[in-house]
């Protein structure tokens, strides 16, 4: 608290000397700022009275106090990350605990509530039959509640806790807990998770700490030292943290992790996914799931090397990140397996180089999870003791309809979108429900998915799938003439469907989430919405000022229009390749490249030195076309 008390006690000074300040503490020496950074953190600039400089912020259970001055210590958007964690993890102390003999109590819980629900009734039995077990062998059943340290309760460790609102919501809300470590490598992030644990009464279980969450967790390697529950939060990547947490974690212990580096798990930097995550990403509708599938792959991976294994009980894609939760356990057999079952080989299925249907060449990505990404037993009793609950956490309406949606096909990696399909025949988009009918007319299982809004996962072949948007086609015909024959529209409407789709709207093709009206997927809730910017020197003043930069270069990348006469002269800089070969009919006239007009060139223009219709007639040293090579 010592560092805490100077940090509230500074007082105003000059900017002259607030500015040396700043970069001395930029240049201090101690843990590098780089590691700082990574973690989502950094110095917050110089220290301004309490009144001006602090800001409170109640979320669940926890009051977290943290610098106004450096926005990225709390994102509002996060609340349904960090409620769902909660949840997530006092199901699995209640698993974990009542293999002991030891009853967990929820704030807001009947007592006599049994929050055991499951798709299959034999798995409901045997737990109650479990449950009555336990209490025929003992006298009283144990009990572990909120704020209580249980001997035998769960070690969690959150890697990156930046204010330490995570860890306190986990020592307020989560029960059954034996300690948490709130862990991070920047200084003054772990004063104020100081200073947060004193505010919130949790110092008995909440204990901070100071160190690189890798080094940390390399030191937790030891099978009576490991956590049994990991949170790794990042800003960006968690790739660098991976094959630490999959040796620190317990027999069967829960990863948590979260990865925002969106970009990069959506197909936009292909080398990047691949050197961070070991899978190629692609660009595709249904690159959101894939982004799951990548990130388990990578999980499974690392644990892999350590005769270790993962489980995944609930994957979502949600806002600008993607979020797991997999439990670890050690298996030589299951991990050899790994190989054939749980990933997508690299050669992929026998294919042609061109797709059958579009006749467009096949991309390779991966590899990538192929098997469930979620554990449905598990989701039940999440789903279930929310929806009793609903007082709980603040996002329990989103929550419920998010889990609603994540009871799709387990089997089926992947989906469709209803805009993909229309739009690569150019025809009007289906509904859903009709496209839903339509191929459970068929005979194949259907369903939505949490990741995207219109999308559609069945187990019906590619095949079947255009036969159906074939036989949409005709009752919402497009003109064919204005198709190119090369096109994929082209190619998939000259074949006569084999299937007759029937696009009769059924009862069970509207789904029970959409009927009831839950909220199921998340609409922007405020402007320039997305992760915040990492922590800077200089607080919201470098934050203002990057937004000023950032409006001032707005549209400043763009290349600006060119008139006709810088035109001319730069396409004079390109040979034409046609006069190379001797093919060119404008012989010693021709200066200009050949290369296929862009579609901003009127079709009307000649295919041999198209010439634009401002143009002036071409004369010595004037232009001739716009097609450059």
């Amino acid at each position: 608290m010592q560092g805490s008390s100077l940090w509230l006690s500074l007082t105003f000074r000059s900017a002259r000397v607030l500015s040396r300040a700043r970069f001395f503490e930029w240049q201090s020496p101690g843990l590098p700022n780089t590691a700082a950074m990574e973690n989502g953190t950094g110095p917050y600039g110089e220290e301004r009275p309490r009144e001006v400089q602090e800001t409170t912020v109640t979320e669940g259970a926890a009051k977290i106090a943290f610098p106004s001055a450096n926005e990225v210590f709390y994102n509002p958007v996060q609340e349904f990350n960090r409620d769902l964690t909660c949840a997530v993890i006092t199901e699995f102390a209640r698993i974990q605990l009542g293999a002991k003999g030891i009853q967990i109590k929820v704030p807001g819980e009947k007592d006599t509530q049994k929050v055991v629900v499951d798709l299959s009734e034999q798995e409901e039995e045997k737990v109650e039959l479990k449950e009555s077990e336990n209490l025929a062998s003992g006298d009283q059943p144990r009990t572990a509640a909120v704020g209580e340290i249980c001997e035998e309760g769960l070690h969690v460790l959150e890697g990156l806790a930046a204010s330490g609102l995570r860890s306190i919501r986990f020592a307020l809300e989560v029960p059954g807990l034996r300690s948490v470590v709130a862990n991070d490598a920047s200084t003054r992030a772990v004063d104020l998770i100081r200073r947060n644990v004193q505010l919130n009464d949790v110092a008995h279980l909440v204990q901070p700490s100071q160190a690189d969450a890798r080094m940390l967790m390399y030191q937790h390697q030891r099978v009576s030292e490991r956590f049994d529950v990991i949170d790794l939060d990042p800003y960006g990547s968690p790739a660098t943290f991976l094959d630490a947490a999959v040796q620190a974690v317990s027999e069967g212990g829960l990863l948590c992790v979260t990865c925002t580096d969106m970009a990069v798990l959506a197909g936009n930097s292909g080398e990047t996914c691949y050197s961070k995550y070991g899978a190629m990403a692609l660009k595709s509708r249904a690159c959101h799931e894939m982004a799951l599938r990548i990130v388990l792959h990578s999980l499974d991976l690392r644990a892999n090397c350590y005769q270790r294994f993962v489980v995944p009980l609930l994957s979502i894609s949600a806002d600008f990140y993607v979020r797991v939760f997999v439990r670890v356990f050690t298996g030589q057999a299951k991990v050899k397996a790994s190989a054939r079952a749980k990933f997508s080989a690299a050669c992929g299925p026998p294919v042609t180089p061109e797709c059958e249907h579009c006749g467009q060449r096949h991309q390779l990505g991966g590899p990538m999870w192929a098997e469930p990404i979620h554990d449905l037993d598990f989701v039940g009793r999440v789903l279930e003791a929310v929806s009793a609950n609903p007082g709980r956490f603040h996002t329990s309406e989103r929550i419920r309809g998010v889990l609603s949606v994540i009871t799709e096909l387990p089997d089926v990696p992947l989906y469709y979108t209803l805009d993909q399909l229309s739009s690569t025949i150019h025809c009007n988009t289906p509904s859903l429900l009709q496209l839903r009918s339509a191929l459970l007319h068929a005979d194949f299982r259907v369903s939505l998915s949490h990741a995207c809004k219109n999308a559609v996962k069945t187990d019906a072949p590619a095949s079947a799938l255009w036969d159906i948007m074939r036989c949409w086609e005709k009752e919402c015909p497009v003109k064919r003439e204005r198709l190119s024959e090369t096109s994929p529209a082209f190619r998939i409407l000259s074949v006569e469907p084999r299937l007759q789709a029937n696009f009769t709207i059924r009862e069970d093709a509207n789904p029970s989430s959409r009927q009831r009206g839950l909220k199921r997927f998340q609409a922007n809730p405020e402007a320039n919405w997305g992760p915040r910017p990492r922590a800077r020197p200089g607080g919201k003043a470098a934050d203002e000022a990057m937004e000023e930069r950032r409006r001032l270069l707005q549209n400043k990348r763009k290349e600006p229009p060119e008139d006709v006469a810088q035109r001319a002269a730069r396409l004079k800089t390109f040979p034409c390749k046609r006069f190379k070969e001797g093919t060119c009919q404008r012989g010693d006239q021709c200066c200009y490249s050949h290369s296929p007009p862009t579609p901003r060139v009127s079709a009307d223009a000649a295919p041999d030195c198209p010439e634009t219709s401002n143009q002036t007639p071409p004369g010595p040293g004037a232009a001739a076309g716009p097609g450059i090579d």
